[in-house]
């Protein structure tokens, strides 16, 4: 990430994206927008049916990217090259389950990335997608995925930060 932002990421500089902290990064799989705490349980309920009979798999990270593109970048990222038909099908049957309790189906279709940073409007972001095109080519990070946790943003007062409600461990 410092390197595509050409200077350390934790310090706002004039004309950089507002990088994620790296204890930050995560795979959405849904996002569900305000929440009142009491739809929690319910919540962890689904979370925990969407991962039955789910046992862990391996995700890989390569390529990156902009949303809705890197000439007019307002998210950059880096994607998933290995795990997306997992990761697909665990958000289907989380959203599947999260119908009957309010959230409509997600309009859009899955696309499984993490975030590394929120570029709107700042001028030569293009500059860091392109970058971020060139370095993330070679990337290849990898994980275990073998659990799914449902976060509460908290937003406001410096960068995002996230606190952890509810975890489902695949079996």
């Amino acid at each position: 990430m410092e390197d595509v932002a050409g200077a350390p990421i934790d310090e706002r500089a004039f004309g950089q994206p507002r990088w994620v902290r790296v204890d930050g990064l995560h795979l959405t799989l849904r996002f569900l927008g305000a929440t009142p705490d009491v739809r929690q349980p319910a919540l962890a309920a689904a979370i925990e049916a969407a991962i039955r009979g789910v046992a862990p798999f391996r995700v890989v990270l390569s390529g990156g990217g902009a949303f809705p593109n890197p000439t007019r970048p307002r998210v950059l990222w880096i994607g998933i090259v290995e795990g997306v038909k997992a990761l697909a099908s665990l958000a289907g049957q989380l959203n599947g389950l999260l119908r009957p309790l309010g959230w409509p189906p997600e309009g859009r279709p899955f696309a499984p990335h993490l975030t590394l940073a929120r570029a709107d409007g700042i001028p030569g972001a293009d500059v860091r997608a392109r970058r971020l095109i060139e370095v993330a080519r070679d990337v290849r990070l990898s994980w275990e995925v073998d659990r799914i946790v449902l976060y509460k943003s908290l937003l406001g007062r410096g960068p995002a930060r996230y606190e952890a409600l509810a975890e489902a461990v695949f079996e």
